[in-house]
C-alpha cells in the first residue's frame, strides 16, 4: 500500500528538512505521533539513526522505533518503521521563497490478515494523516517566517 501528499510552503527548503528531521518536533504536525527521542546513541537526523516514536489513534497506543534510510539536508529525509518506510522530499520552487514537501509511504511485509485490513481502512487514514501532517507542518512553518 503506497500514499502521497504535497503542498507547496512558503519557507526556504533547509528550514523545512531542519523542522521534520527533528524528529522530537513530529508530534506537533502528526495526528498519531505525539512523542519522538533519538535512541541508541542517536543525537540528530543521520542515515542509521534510531529513533523511538510513540502513536496514537482514538484509543489504541503503539510504539515504533525506527530508522532513517534516507537524510540529504534540504532535499529528502526518511525512515522505515520495520513495516512502512515514510519519506519526505523537499523541493525547492523556481519562484526562490517556497518549498513544495512530498510526503509518502509504502507498507511492506503485512500479514493477510493486516494486508486486509490495511486494504479496507488503514490506507484511507494514512493518506488523511498525510494531509494533516502537511497543512500542519505549512501552518507552523509560515508562522515563523
Amino acid at each position: 500500500m503506497k500514499g502521497e501528499a504535497r503542498t507547496t510552503v512558503n519557507a526556504p527548503a533547509d528550514r523545512l528538512w531542519s523542522m521534520v528531521s527533528d524528529v522530537t518536533r513530529m508530534g506537533e504536525w502528526s495526528p498519531e505521533t505525539h512523542r519522538c527521542e533519538w535512541v541508541d546513541g542517536a543525537t540528530g537526523p543521520a542515515v542509521g539513526a534510531k529513533f523511538k516514536g510513540a502513536n496514537r489513534l482514538g484509543v489504541a497506543r503503539w510504539s515504533t522505533t525506527p530508522k532513517v534510510t534516507e537524510c540529504e539536508p534540504g532535499r529528502v529525509f526518511a525512515f522505515d518503521t520495520g513495516s512502512t518506510l515514510w519519506r519526505y522530499q523537499f523541493n525547492d520552487r523556481a519562484d526562490g521563497t517556497s518549498t513544495e514537501v512530498v510526503e509518502s509511504f509504502e507498507t511492506h511485509g503485512p500479514a493477510l490478515l493486516e494486508l486486509a485490513y490495511a486494504v479496507v481502512f488503514r490506507g484511507r487514514q494514512l493518506q488523511k494523516g498525510l494531509e494533516r501532517t502537511l497543512r500542519s507542518l505549512k501552518t507552523a512553518a509560515e508562522s515563523t517566517t
